[in-house]
This record gives structure tokens, C-alpha cells and sequence, in this order.
């Protein structure tokens, strides 16, 4: 993560840009256009990461001078996966096999949860026996 920190004045600087979703001290969320428009230039026209940052009105030294490289890979690689769709997603739900939300859960809800816990481990438990007894065989 960057260590960059934004001031309020910088931060009203770029969520004047048309191709920021919003902007926060430490981050930036680009429109889902803007980064659909970058990764064509950079693979239709050839355009470099720095190049299409500067053109679409960023100022390098405010965002850091690596940002324009690494969002692009980014991005590219989620609309490789994901297609158009992807680039919308906020960061951190791209991955589905997160650890799953425990916080505030009914009772009800914890009670399912542990009995799926508890067959998962029975079934577990009954595949280690039947391994331990193929290997004494």
C-alpha cells in the first residue's frame, strides 16, 4: 500500500476529474469508463500507462509515478477474467473465497453455521478412518 497521504485540497483537486469515482486520503476509485477507455488505448493505440494518466488530466507526481502502470495491470487482468463487469466491483469482493462474515449474525444463523461445521468435520473424520484403515491393510 502507498504511502501517500492527500491532502483535502488535493483530494478536491481529483474528485474534479471526470474519471474519479471518489477519492479518499489514501485512495483513489477511478470511474469503471476510465478504466475500460485505458486499457483500449493501451492495447489498440499502444498508448503508455503515464501517457493516458496525463492525458485524461492526472497530475503524476500527485498520484505517484507508479500508480498509472500498476492500476493498469490491474485492470487489465480483472477484464481478462471478468470482462467489463469486473472493473466495476469495488476492491476487495474481487475474491469470492474471502473469509465469510461472522459479525453480526442472528442466532439462528450461528446455529447453521455450526451444524455445518460439525458435518463437515464428522465427514472429515469418517474419510481420515477409512484412510487409516487402508493403510493398516
Amino acid at each position: 500500500m502507498s504511502k501517500r497521504i492527500f491532502t483535502k485540497e488535493r483530494i478536491e483537486d481529483l474528485t474534479r476529474n471526470p474519471h474519479v469515482a471518489k477519492c479518499s486520503e489514501k485512495s483513489i476509485t477511478y470511474s469503471k469508463d476510465f478504466k475500460i477507455r485505458a486499457i483500449k488505448l493501451h492495447n489498440e493505440q499502444g498508448l503508455s500507462s503515464s501517457e493516458i494518466f496525463r492525458q485524461s488530466g492526472f497530475n503524476l507526481s500527485m498520484i505517484g509515478r507508479k500508480t498509472p502502470k500498476e492500476c493498469l495491470k490491474r485492470w487489465k487482468k480483472i477484464y481478462k477474467s471478468k470482462g467489463a463487469d469486473g472493473l466495476s466491483e469495488k476492491r476487495g469482493t474481487n475474491n469470492p473465497n474471502g473469509r465469510p462474515k461472522t459479525k453480526n449474525l442472528t442466532d439462528a444463523e450461528k446455529i447453521k453455521r455450526l451444524e455445518a461445521k460439525v458435518a463437515y468435520l464428522k465427514a472429515e473424520n469418517d474419510f481420515l478412518a477409512k484412510l487409516r484403515a487402508k493403510r493398516a491393510e
